[in-house]
């Protein structure tokens, strides 16, 4: 004979496969991705790229992410639904930058790779130490912030152009003082303006493919920036070299950069 726990847990095992067979009907499913299609911000919004930085959407997202039962969900996508519109409001209102124009610099070691293999490990190490405290002193000075590390050099994104030409020339000349077994490392920079979607903790899009091309066209201590860039630069205080194409894979063809400097 049933006793009344027997018949209590029997309801609620109904209710529950009534709100599972709901929460996965595909016309219901197809209605909230199709909400989240014409909502503001990333409709895919949820994915690793997407949450892969430190704000509060963000992180929110990555723990519903986290809790997404097996199987497709209507409430995981309305619940993915409104974390996306608080991420696109969040930009809009500056706490993100979305579409707005910022500056990226690239830099890059010229010759580390054949040092290294010669040198070792641990000296590799420690050149690598020293240069990333110099970088990341000049980044933070400047009002930039580094997006990553790439092996022996860095990406970083700053909100003015000028600010990323100071903090690139303050590099070069703080890694003057950088010694490593007799061994000085040699920096080139690129700097490129322009308006990158910004992808979790990422920026992504042509304009930093422009700016890693710049930056590899840049020799042995130089500062190459695209015109984007010079065009924003005070001429007081920098000195703009003669401007040239950038010839370069995947580049575009009307791309011209100049070699900046501090002016005497």
């Amino acid at each position: 004979m049933a006793t009344d726990t027997d018949r209590d847990a029997a309801r609620l095992a109904r209710m529950r496969a009534v709100a599972v067979r709901a929460d996965t009907q595909p016309r219901l499913l197809e209605l909230a991705r199709w909400m989240r299609r014409r909502l503001p911000g990333d409709d895919r919004f949820g994915d690793a790229l997407s949450t892969a930085g430190d704000a509060p959407a963000q992180l929110f997202a990555r723990g519903v992410t986290a809790l997404q039962p097996r199987r497709e969900s209507v409430t995981h996508e309305l619940g993915l639904g409104a974390l996306q519109v608080w991420q696109a409001v969040s930009e809009a209102s500056g706490r993100g930058r979305g579409t707005t124009e910022v500056a990226l610099l690239f830099t890059d070691l010229v010759g580390f790779s054949s040092w290294a293999l010669k040198a070792g490990d641990e000296p590799a190490v420690e050149l690598l130490r020293q240069v990333g405290e110099v970088l990341e002193r000049a980044v933070d000075e400047r009002q930039g912030m580094i997006v990553k590390r790439l092996g022996d050099g860095l990406m970083a994104a700053f909100p003015r152009a000028e600010d990323a030409v100071e903090a690139a020339l303050d590099g070069h000349e703080a890694l003057e003082d950088v010694e490593v077994e007799g061994h000085r490392p040699r920096m080139r920079t690129g700097v490129h303006a322009g308006r990158p979607r910004r992808l979790g903790g990422d920026y992504l899009g042509v304009d930093v493919n422009i700016a890693a091309r710049v930056g590899a066209a840049a020799k042995a201590r130089e500062l190459l920036a695209s015109e984007a860039v010079t065009s924003q630069l005070d001429a007081e205080r920098f000195k703009v070299g003669r401007s040239r194409r950038l010839k370069a894979p995947g580049a575009p063809k009307e791309l011209r950069v100049c070699r900046v400097e501090r002016a005497s």
